[in-house]
């Protein structure tokens, strides 16, 4: 091969004899530079900032107005438990006097109030804030934990609840839990490659390159959030690492099953990888564009966890399309043919005639089979199908929007122990009460308007005032948890009287409104945001096909994939007892069901595309099927199986999200991609491309049958 081809492209750089060096040095020098980078990623989460609400809610606005009027709102609450069955004995009363005293050097103001008796007797609690920075007050909560372990009399219960309670849970939960995500995501990576390529050797190319790309895009997501304001949590952190690993081993997939067919073609590997770069890099860049532009229409949302999803996973998108196509080509033509031992591909003279097609056709026998199936009755394998995903689909009924806080968590943690505790033995709401907001001189007329609220158990008595006089807070306990429908319609009722109290500009914060309120904005942004995404994604593939009928019915095919997924999903969730689903979740599962589903209809539609060029629209369609079936099926088990990894986290939506996306992959793989859109395709005839080129363009002449050669 000479260096060049007759025209080079910034794409034909990797595969260039001397200028894949150049590509290996760079990767050098950035995985140099962005190593200690993406170790730093977990130092600038900040999950506090995602949890928040927009001003635009009332919640959100009370939030902001407490911030603003009374100095250390913002603080974590511990309120700690201690219940005993049979009655509190005179050392349980004791031991809470101490802990009262021990415990006064982390609270705010030096003391902490007085303990709330149960009115049956068998509790006390203890709730203050807590002083000091963010820092200070995460050492605080503990050693609150351990003084409640410490010296308890026989049989008294004790727990800690409250936000700095649940905040330590979340702490605790995560600690350590990006390394093993990491591990368990690259070992499966790694199995499922073995069973793939089935060489001992092979498998370390994509797997470096993914591993690097995920390097670079933690240290890319670091940097925006250090210097650019971008927001990163747990959940966006843990799923741009699967993100990732998941969509860079397809890329690879695909790249590499393209070269693995120009060797047979070219003696000169640099010259292969040239081709095979050349005729896969529009099919990875619309896929890359495509999934990157419809998780940045997440910036249109306004719950912060979702907004903040889409630039990190977008980044994750752009460092694995980069890696995938420079770093990954560069490796695979240093290494040589001898990478593909023991199945080296090896060039044959007449490969880019018959014989290579008779040669892809025989390494996809079963593959060409299901495309004669499909080819010869198309209409019932695209409406049975269609059918099959619609049955699924009935299982969203299962499904409910909104996660108890008992929920939340895989396993049962301290602060819900303690919250179940608070319900046996006080209200329900007592551990986390409505705050109300309003101006002083309308205090006791707020107080009044609040008691006379059916579902409030109690309205604290004196209120708090802020330092200026200007504003008081009200706290009122609801008779209900604070997670439970009964309390969110206390709020709604609460909120309705005291906004009719005249001159009060009262507005109703607190857990439960910020669950209300959290409930209403997802469900602003699934109207706004998913139409969306559908629009930026259907506008990229009439870009990419030229075409209008086939983008129609591709989107249509996804859309359907995703209520199945739900729906299959619906059926898992409802047998493992948690039907609930968290607020974000179903926009969040909407774009990466959409997106990656797209993803391998663009792989199928753009090989289709080129082969219609050839031979026509009907043989096109179904040699596509054929030569794309394996690889895309592989790739579709990587991203199933990697987002599956997501299951390992504690927190129930991070399992959920892994659930819903790993089920839809899987049904869009074996069914809508395999089955569905091939089938679709070829009953709609040329029409499929309307009203592009393809669609006006006779067959040609020439136009070999299924059986004969395939490329």
């Amino acid at each position: 091969m000479t260096e060049s081809l007759s025209r080079r492209r910034p794409s034909d750089l990797p595969s260039g004899r001397r200028t894949k060096f150049v590509v290996l040095v760079f990767w050098l020098g950035l995985a140099a530079v962005a190593g200690p980078l993406a170790l730093q990623l977990t130092e600038v989460q900040d999950n506090d900032a995602l949890a928040a609400l927009p001003a635009s809610t009332e919640a959100g606005a009370a939030a902001a107005r407490a911030e603003a009027a009374f100095d250390g709102s913002d603080r974590l609450v511990a309120v700690a438990v201690y219940a005993r069955e049979a009655g509190l004995t005179g050392a349980d009363r004791a031991a809470v006097e101490a802990d009262r005293t021990a415990l006064a050097r982390f609270a705010e103001g030096g003391q902490v109030p007085p303990p709330a008796a149960s009115g049956d007797g068998q509790a006390l609690l203890l709730s203050f804030p807590l002083a000091g920075d963010e820092a200070a007050q995460a050492d605080a909560t503990a050693a609150i934990r351990d003084q409640l372990a410490a010296g308890v009399p026989d049989g008294l219960q004790t727990a800690l609840t409250g936000s700095a309670g649940a905040a330590d849970d979340v702490f605790d939960a995560f600690e350590g839990m990006d390394v093993t995500l990491l591990a368990v995501t690259g070992s499966v990576v790694v199995l499922l490659l073995l069973l793939t390529y089935r060489s001992p050797v092979l498998w370390l190319i994509p797997l470096v390159s993914v591993a690097l790309a995920s390097q670079a895009a933690s240290a890319a997501v670091y940097l925006l959030a250090r210097h650019a304001g971008v927001t990163v949590d747990f959940q966006s952190q843990s799923v741009l690492t699967v993100l990732v690993f998941g969509v860079g081993v397809d890329y690879a997939l695909l790249l590499i099953a393209r070269y693995r067919e120009e060797l047979t073609r070219y003696p000169d590997r640099h010259r292969a990888m040239a081709v095979a770069l050349r005729r896969s890099f529009p099919a990875i860049l619309a896929s890359a564009a495509t999934v990157a532009a419809g998780l940045l229409c997440l910036l249109a949302a306004q719950l912060p966890a979702t907004r903040g999803l889409g630039p990190v996973a977008a980044v994750g998108i752009a460092a694995a399309f980069v890696a995938m196509t420079t770093l990954l080509p560069a490796l695979l033509v240093l290494c040589g043919r001898w990478v593909f031992w023991p199945f080296v591909p090896r060039y044959a003279p007449g490969a880019a005639a018959a014989q290579a097609g008779q040669a892809a056709e025989s390494g996809h026998r079963g593959w060409a089979r299901l495309a004669r199936v499909v080819g010869r009755r198309p209409r019932p394998v695209w409406i049975g199908t269609a059918v099959a995903l619609g049955v699924l689909a009935l299982g969203i009924g299962n499904l409910s929007i909104g996660l108890s806080d008992e929920d939340l968590f895989t396993t049962e943690v301290g602060s819900v122990t303690g919250q179940k505790l608070v319900g046996a033995h006080f209200p329900g709401g007592a551990a986390a009460p409505a705050e109300i907001l309003a101006t002083a001189a309308a205090a006791d007329r707020v107080v009044a308007a609040a008691r006379a609220v059916d579902g409030v158990a109690e309205v604290a008595d004196p209120v708090v005032r802020s330092a200026d006089g200007q504003w008081v807070r009200v706290d009122a306990v609801l008779a209900d948890p604070p997670d439970s429908d009964l309390a969110t319609g206390t709020v709604q009722r609460l909120r309705a009287a005291v906004h009719a109290v005249p001159g009060a500009d009262a507005l109703v914060g607190g857990q439960t409104a910020i669950a209300l309120d959290t409930e209403r904005v997802a469900d602003r942004d699934n109207r706004l945001v998913m139409p969306l995404i559908l629009g930026v994604v259907l506008l990229v593939l009439v870009g990419l096909l030229r075409a209008l009928v086939a983008p129609l019915l591709l989107m249509a095919s996804v859309v359907l994939s995703y209520l199945a997924a739900l729906g299959a999903a619906g059926l898992i969730f409802q047998a493992a007892g948690l039907p609930g689903l968290f607020y974000a979740l179903p926009l969040q599962a909407f774009i990466f069901l959409v997106a990656l589903g797209v993803d391998y209809t663009i792989f199928l539609v753009t090989r289709a595309r080129e082969e219609t060029d050839r031979i026509g629209h009907r043989p096109g369609v179904l040699r596509a099927l054929t030569v794309t079936g394996g690889v895309i099926t592989s790739a579709g088990l990587v991203l199933a199986a990697t987002f599956a990894s997501l299951s390992v986290l504690p927190l129930t939506p991070s399992v959920q999200i892994g659930i819903i996306v790993a089920v839809g992959v899987l049904l869009d793989t074996f069914l809508v991609r395999s089955l569905l859109i091939p089938a679709l395709a070829v009953h709609v005839g040329r029409r499929f491309w309307w009203p592009g080129r393809l669609a006006r363009a006779g067959a040609p002449a020439s136009a070999p049958v299924l059986s004969g050669s395939l490329r």
